[in-house]
């Protein structure tokens, strides 16, 4: 019986892991009483004594909890920003290679991806390793994205009864171009790109797009290059392509809740052979948060991949 311990249960992450947890019959959750739960000494008992702890905290404090892990055995599987390009912690996307997947496998520390730059990564990644786009290449994209990825703060404001006309709207961030995501965007793709997150009035779910000329493409590629990559790479229930993404296959729209409440992916390729759409579409709290975390889970026990998602 894995021994698991969510520290920060009461977050969005850390309660939806909670909720697929609670029901399985290989693990046993250790639970803080409620008035431990933000006891230093009571949650470093709680994570050494776990053979699996999820950190669900802002940075500092996750960063913090990491720290007090001083048992050899424990892993650790950290869903903040704090440790995805920290040397020595496995990036949590084992679709992307082999090499990402046994590190997930191997590693005592596990980081899971940004809701963001998963679809950006699933990707480019890919591109740049198969020589089709430049590690100088100049990109851009953009993601739609659920105002449940702004956390309790954020879903009580779009939730609330006394709300701003102006979230009516969807609204543009990140407009320094320093969002938090881009730092993993540029260590796993060597590209960092003028990024446009655009959150909306819906719970979840998320669409990243990567625009392409055929110019930025490397000499003698093309866009059919891009989808047999694709095609290779992802065919898993839980990451696959798609040639067609839009709303009940119409080929007009694309919902950004179209993926809303499941932890898999699709990615796809639009546009036409000069102006290529790179479209990455999925649920910001599954594969961009506690599916993914849930899947490094399973990784790590040896259990079935797919065990406790919702695909």
């Amino acid at each position: 019986m894995t021994k698991i311990f969510i520290d920060g249960r009461e977050g969005t992450t850390g309660l939806r892991i909670y909720d697929r947890l609670a029901s399985r019959d290989d693990i046993e959750l250790i639970i803080l009483k409620e008035e431990d739960r933000k006891n230093p000494a009571k949650r470093k008992e709680a994570i050494n004594s776990s053979d699996i702890s999820f950190l669900c905290l802002p940075d500092a404090a996750a960063i913090e909890a990491e720290e007090m892990c001083d048992n050899p055995n424990t892993v650790i599987i950290d869903t903040s920003t704090a440790h995805r390009t920290t040397p020595g912690w496995a990036y949590g996307f084992p679709e992307i290679d082999e090499e990402h997947r046994d590190a997930i496998k191997q590693s005592k520390r596990i980081a899971v991806p940004g809701c963001h730059a998963s679809g950006y990564v699933a990707l480019v990644y890919p591109l740049v390793k198969n020589g089709i786009l430049d590690e100088n290449a100049l990109l851009t994209c953009h993601s739609i994205t659920g105002y449940s990825g702004g956390g309790k703060k954020m879903i009580a404001e779009y939730e609330g009864e006394e709300r701003s006309e102006l979230l009516d709207a969807p609204r543009q961030y990140g407009l320094t171009q320093n969002h938090k995501h881009l730092k993993e965007m540029k260590a796993l793709t060597g590209i960092a790109p003028v990024f446009s997150p655009i959150v909306s009035d819906f719970y979840s779910g998320m669409v990243m797009t990567v625009p392409l000329f055929k110019e930025q493409l490397k000499e003698g590629k093309t866009v059919e290059d891009i989808k047999t990559v694709y095609k290779n790479l992802y065919t898993s229930e839980i990451v696959s392509y798609s040639e067609d993404i839009t709303d009940n296959n119409a080929g007009t729209f694309i919902s950004g809740a179209g993926m809303s409440h499941k932890d898999s992916m699709k990615v796809s390729v639009l546009g036409n052979e000069d102006r290529i759409l790179l479209i990455a579409q999925y649920d910001n709290l599954g594969k961009g948060a506690s599916g993914a975390a849930l899947q490094c889970l399973n990784i790590k026990m040896g259990a079935d991949e797919k065990k406790g998602l919702e695909l």
